[in-house]
């Protein structure tokens, strides 16, 4: 049955910043508007922060991070963030319908997520009373103790995607809160709603008014984050060429700066693999979100002896995976999240047959009755790829699978490698000796063996090459909202 509730947080009222613990316009009044890619339906009008709004929030931020937020210890900062665990855990089927009314995520891995972002929060949680330095030797002459301490940075200016609001919400405000930073918070313009929500549930749990702003726009909103001189670290993820900006503008200042950006991710199966298990990860290591995943396999290499039977397996099931709206339970493969998204996607659609792919499932958009208004294509399949095709190269961002065939083990690896892009990889094999070879050999920062696409907050996620750099998950991901000082005490 279609999910018919709405969220009590959708009450057709404008949305705000939340700047200082309030709800504010915009300074200068200007606002945008929020669509359903399933239905082009108004999902709500939200406040567009201009350089003016994020200057305030930034200093709001900062009176928080200097003021009452500094004397919270380790086991308050923990206790807080156990506390939204809690809050989050209650209300996270509304958040999951926020998502997936405004993004298009398909309700039922919506609401799948609310393990991952158990586990996340209480693994901040756990790491708030984990900080600690080191107590050093030192071959000084004169008889000095050295040690460090490890302090929050201070400001953070986080920007997140569209495709993950929610998650990605979690995944920056979590070690903010852990390590005794603040933030000022900017998700994307498809996708607003949740992160909002999240930060209102930061403030029930006891964090002050300052810690955690959100400040809502478009690019250029971003923009005067990263250009700010008192904003002390951005941590981004999204686009290579939008994190280059991000880059290139965070320099005036020289902030810290973690970036976690695009892929184009191999996804190798060799002959000796267990086919049965490989089919389903191998089609939805591409189609999940619909295709909407930095770490996605879209380069699906398959060894020459399976590879004819390995494009039919696909095949077959991606043919019986249900598209529909976001709000149906049984939807498998929901809309692209907006109009421009649809069109980028749609012209690789048309650029793999001019460029001598053979179609052999999907490619075009999704139509009749019920699919007039949003922004369905079809998950796609492309084999006889070569590297050298722009659908090899380039990252799509939507349900398109390109099949390239392969003959042995070096070739294979070296052509995984020859991308600008190091995010992820996945291989599939029987053979340990294979599969240990082939994770030392390709240039990523997550592989994946016999399974494609588990992520765990004890484990560090993030790229190689152009794929950025910095980790989150793992200990690296706390780290990376810390600054070292030495010291050196002569008693």
């Amino acid at each position: 049955m279609i999910e018919t509730r709405r969220p009590a947080y959708m009450d057709g009222k404008p949305k705000g910043l939340l700047i200082d613990g309030q709800s504010v316009p915009a300074l200068s009044g200007a606002t945008f508007q929020s669509f359903s890619p399933s239905t082009g339906e108004l999902v709500a009008e939200l406040a567009l922060a201009d350089a003016q709004d994020v200057d305030r929030a930034v200093r709001a931020a900062r009176a928080a991070f200097d003021g009452p937020w500094s004397r919270f210890k380790p086991a308050e900062r923990q206790a807080v963030l156990l506390r939204l665990a809690e809050l989050v855990d209650a209300e996270c089927d509304d958040l999951a319908l926020l998502d997936c009314i405004e993004m298009g995520r398909p309700i039922t891995a919506a609401r799948g997520l609310r393990g991952m972002l158990q586990r996340s929060l209480r693994h901040f949680a756990g790491a708030a009373t984990s900080l600690h330095g080191q107590t050093l030797s030192n071959s000084f002459p004169v008889d000095l103790l050295s040690y460090t301490l490890r302090e929050p940075i201070g400001v953070v200016g986080a920007i997140i995607p569209w495709n993950g609001p929610l998650f990605s919400a979690a995944w920056k405000v979590g070690p903010v809160l852990a390590t005794g930073c603040t933030i000022v918070l900017k998700p994307a313009e498809d996708a607003s709603l949740s992160p909002l929500r999240f930060a209102e549930l930061c403030l029930e749990a006891g964090v002050p008014p300052g810690v955690v702003n959100v400040v809502t726009g478009a690019g250029a909103t971003g923009a005067a984050i990263a250009e700010h001189p008192d904003v002390d670290k951005i941590a981004f993820t999204g686009s290579c060429e939008t994190g280059q900006r991000i880059i290139a503008a965070s320099a005036g200042s020289v902030k810290r700066v973690t970036m976690e950006l695009g892929g184009k991710s191999p996804n190798i199966i060799f002959a000796d693999a267990d086919l049965d298990l490989a089919t389903p990860a191998a089609a939805m290591g591409v189609f999940n979100n619909s295709g909407q995943v930095c770490a996605a396999g879209t380069r699906l290499f398959v060894q020459r002896p399976v590879y004819d039977e390995m494009i039919e397996r696909i095949a077959a099931f991606t043919a019986g995976l249900k598209i529909g709206p976001s709000l149906d339970p049984e939807t498998v493969i929901g809309p692209l999240v907006s109009a421009k998204q649809f069109a980028r996607v749609s012209s690789y659609l048309d650029l793999g047959p001019q460029e001598g792919a053979r179609l052999v499932a999907g490619g075009a958009r999704v139509t009749g009755e019920g699919f007039d208004k949003g922004h369905w294509v079809a998950p796609t399949i492309f084999a006889d790829v070569r590297d050298d095709m722009r659908i090899a190269r380039e990252e799509i961002f939507g349900p398109v699978s390109c099949i390239m065939p392969f003959d042995d083990f070096d070739e294979v690896i070296g052509r995984a490698n020859a991308t600008r892009f190091g995010l992820a990889g996945g291989v599939w094999t029987r053979d340990i000796g294979k599969a240990m070879n082939a994770v030392r050999r390709i240039r990523a920062g997550s592989i994946w063996v016999n399974h494609y696409f588990a992520m765990d907050p004890s484990v560090p996620f993030g790229g190689y090459k152009m794929s950025g750099f910095g980790r989150e998950g793992g200990s690296e991901h706390v780290e990376a909202y810390l600054q070292t000082k030495g010291v050196w005490i002569r008693s």
